[in-house]
């Protein structure tokens, strides 16, 4: 194969198939670098369909092998036999972290990298984001607003197929969306009673990337809700289901997979990277790539690492990093079980199928960003489900009688979790352990990262708040919360290589270009200025799709 192109985009995730996508269709020959193995759409989905008496451990996997490979992976909400093998295997993949702040870092090492883990929740950023921290002083005025980004918002959604309700919310704004997926009886009662009670607040059902209607070739949800398994439909987006099946399509991609990113390489004459160095996973064989320009999409704290790697002589503390600000700024949703409540009735009403989707309650608080006891806000997220059979395993009994009743549903619960805006600070940061390597004789990622006085302020009000709306219903109490998960709870890890105007304080200009190395972009997570208290993925969409097409425009008049 060719070792020349016109960009490499490393990294296959969510953003990462983007960029691959938006480039190829603007007429550049693109290689994309994935880490992982190979996973074909349909037809390397090997658990999808298996049912849990053809599973070995019933669909509870492997206790020894999950403590042993998958200690921090194994803790997330859609690990198990059926999906483990699309998460990496800690042990094989070390990094560091604190001990009294461990960060949990999620991961997936594999063509289409975690879009084929995510939540598939999809909400648009507000100027009530995107000028926080000019509002309040915390962390660097970002150098877009909503106007810069709409229009890419627009472009994401109709093309990755978003089902949601247009709310006419100025904090979260309307998008392009199929029909909603439907709430069930008790939502809809909580629904009425909560907006009833409090004007200020709403509702809604999820903005969620599973399609409620055909769409090029892909199925609509089939309701299943085991999408890490993969999905043969292509209901919900994923690299392989979308992104991928369009840049192929253009005849410009090259697809290189089981090859890590060692570092970039940069030429001190130009101030411009030519290329990457590249380590084969199964064969250890090394490979340098050029190309006239480079897309990082590796994950923030990968993209961090592989910019940190990147270190010469001309650049001592990383690529990049004239601002000094590498690394730093790191930032995870707050996040918190806030309430389980039990629902009293209802009990003549159930639904049909596994939604994989939920509710959410928008930002109310501090909409206007003047308060001054706390910073930001918080939302929420959660749904009402009925009990299975496993509610069994908590109660006594025994025998027929006992089996028989849990063949039948079980009471209604109700769950609200809230995310907290996390504030970027300077001690939060991602780094190179001076010490510790891994198997490819990399020194390894170190996370030091820790919730501040703010975040658990903001989850404490949410959490009050959360028991004061589902008594609204005449909840009894199952579990509350007010304490933040682990770093790394809400698998929103953000940060690193900020965005912003002031070369000496940012990494990135406005298009998630590097200052420092004009033809660098960086357009994962580790761009974000902020975090907001929404799903930030459809952002990160948004902003590579429009750093794409700007970086094609400035190539093709030489001017990068």
């Amino acid at each position: 194969m060719s070792t020349q192109f016109d960009a490499i985009v490393v990294g296959s995730g969510i953003t990462g198939g983007w960029a691959a996508k938006e480039l190829t269709e603007r007429g550049l020959t693109v290689l994309l670098i994935e880490r992982g193995p190979m996973v074909e759409h349909q037809v390397d989905y090997k658990t999808e369909m298996l049912a849990p008496w053809e599973m070995q451990y019933r669909g509870h996997g492997d206790a020894r092998l999950f403590a042993r490979d998958y200690a921090v992976q194994s803790k997330g909400m859609s690990f198990n036999e059926w999906t483990y093998q699309h998460f990496v295997n800690d042990r094989e993949n070390p990094y560091q972290t604190t001990e009294e702040n461990p960060f949990q870092w999620r991961r997936g090492y594999q063509l289409g990298g975690k879009s084929l883990l995510w939540g598939r929740q999809c909400y648009r950023w507000s100027d009530l984001d995107f000028a926080a921290n000019a509002a309040d002083g915390h962390g660097c005025d970002w150098p877009i607003r909503y106007r810069d980004v709409s229009p890419w918002y627009d472009h994401v959604e109709q093309f990755i197929g978003v089902s949601g309700s247009s709310e006419g919310l100025s904090q979260l704004p309307d998008g392009q969306f199929q029909k909603p997926m439907a709430m069930n009886a008790v939502e809809l009662a909580l629904k009425a009673k909560l907006e009833a009670a409090y004007p200020d607040r709403r509702l809604v059902i999820g903005r969620s990337a599973n399609m409620t209607e055909e769409k090029e070739g892909r199925s609509p949800c089939q309701y299943r809700n085991i999408c890490a398994r993969g999905c043969s439909f292509g209901a919900y987006f994923s690299t392989q289901s979308s992104t991928l099946p369009a840049a192929r399509a253009t005849g410009r991609l090259t697809l290189l997979t089981d090859s890590l990113v060692d570092s970039l390489d940069y030429d001190p004459t130009t101030k411009r990277v030519t290329g990457v160095r590249v380590v084969n996973t199964q064969s250890r064989a090394r490979q340098a790539y050029t190309a006239r320009m480079v897309f990082l999409c590796a994950g923030t704290i990968n993209s961090i690492s592989v910019l940190l790697r990147s270190a010469s002589a001309d650049q001592p503390h990383g690529l990049a990093n004239g601002s000094g600000t590498l690394g730093r700024y790191f930032m995870d949703h707050a996040l918190t079980m806030s309430v389980v409540a039990e629902i009293p009735g209802f009990l003549d009403h159930g639904y049909f199928g596994n939604r994989p989707n939920g509710i959410i309650v928008p930002r109310f608080y501090n909409l206007d960003n003047s308060a001054r006891d706390l910073v930001r806000g918080y939302s929420y997220q959660g749904g009402a489900y009925r009990r299975g059979w496993a509610r069994g395993a908590n109660r006594p009994g025994v025998g027929a009688a006992f089996k028989q009743e849990l063949h039948a549903p079980g009471e209604w619960n109700f769950l609200l979790g809230a995310f907290a805006e996390c504030l970027p600070r300077a001690e939060n940061r991602v780094s190179l352990d001076p010490k510790m390597v891994d198997r490819f004789g990399m020194r390894q990622s170190r996370i030091d990262f820790a919730y501040g006085d703010n975040e658990r302020r903001l989850l404490a009000r949410a959490g009050q708040e959360a028991k004061e709306m589902v008594a609204l219903l005449g909840a009894k109490l199952v579990s509350y919360s007010e304490d933040p998960g682990p770093g790394g709870t809400a698998v929103h890890e953000m940060g690193g290589a900020r965005m912003g105007n002031d070369p000496a304080a940012a990494v990135l200009n406005g298009y998630n270009q590097a200052h420092d190395v004009a033809n660098l972009f960086v357009t994962d997570g580790a761009a974000m200025a902020s975090s907001a208290c929404q799903n930030p993925s459809l952002t990160y969409m948004a902003l590579t799709a429009r750093a794409a097409a700007y970086a094609a425009d400035r190539l093709s008049n030489n001017a990068l």
